[in-house]
């Protein structure tokens, strides 16, 4: 009777474990998973971003926000430049109304933003005259009138001084046509300002503007000058015993005097 009873306790107790077993796993197969409950939850119900169905994207950090929100103003110009090409590409080959009015558009909002660009620039000097250049070389007429004639009274004034330390070599040709033009300019300002002129024939060859002259014996290697050009001006410094090179060709007597004036006197780009 009690070989009985234990039996029949360890059959309850294998029976309640296989039970237990049972239920687990059932409960565990019938708790859907999380992406069968979104499915079922969103999809099917259709309750959209709103509800959390639709995880949103992260924000950018740090340097990643920076860089994808800005972006410099070259690319942006390259950008503009690159789509106008396009459309105008488009409007010559495909030539349609809708393409040739897309280029026209664009291009017309350029010329807005380009004369926008334009009066800023214009107001900007106005208001600060250090950025304004025609304060030292003048482009309108009145202005650049005065600024002229007070080059011209301060040349004139180096001018006449000149002769005590600088003089002038001319060379000529006999068969240079240039030459006879450029001979008497040569002569009235020598004159004007009384500046020696040492006359050089390159081919022996006369002037009726300089009866003193002489012929040519390897002076113009010596200076550094081009062979073979005439009419060809050279300003002599007595005191540093170098030549300075004028220039080829025909010159007008204000032209020569202004040349003459900037080399001695004004360093390179003083005047810009």
């Amino acid at each position: 009777m009690r070989r009985a009873a234990q039996f029949i306790g360890l059959a309850l107790v294998l029976s309640m474990t296989v039970l237990t077993s049972t239920n687990a796993a059932i409960a565990q197969d019938a708790q859907p998973s999380v992406s069968t409950a979104d499915a079922l939850y969103c999809q099917e119900r259709r309750l959209g971003y709103w509800f959390y169905c639709i995880d949103p994207e992260p924000e950018p950090r740090g340097e990643e926000a920076i860089q994808a929100s800005t972006a410099s103003a070259a690319e942006e110009l390259d950008a503009i430049t690159g789509e106008l090409r396009e459309l105008k590409a488009q409007a010559i080959l495909y030539p349609t109304p809708a393409n040739v009015t897309a280029y026209i558009r664009f291009q017309r909002e350029q010329l807005d933003r380009a004369s926008l660009f334009s009066d800023v620039w214009q107001r900007a000097l106005w208001q600060d005259p250090a950025l304004d250049y025609t304060l030292e070389r003048p482009v309108g007429a009145l202005a650049k009138r005065q600024w002229q004639d007070a080059r011209a009274a301060e040349r004139d004034v180096v001018m006449a001084r000149l002769s005590e330390r600088y003089g002038l070599f001319y060379f000529f040709a006999q068969t240079c046509g240039a030459c006879e033009v450029m001979s008497p300019i040569v002569k009235s300002v020598a004159e004007r300002w009384r500046i020696t002129v040492r006359a050089i024939s390159t081919d022996g060859g006369p002037s009726r503007h300089f009866p003193n002259y002489t012929v040519e014996n390897g002076q113009r290697p010596r200076m550094g000058l081009e062979p073979g050009i005439t009419p060809a001006v050279v300003l002599w410094d007595s005191e540093t015993r170098r030549p300075i090179p004028i220039g080829y060709g025909v010159l007008s007597a204000d032209e020569l005097q202004d040349r003459i004036y900037l080399l001695t006197t004004r360093e390179a780009g003083h005047d810009y």
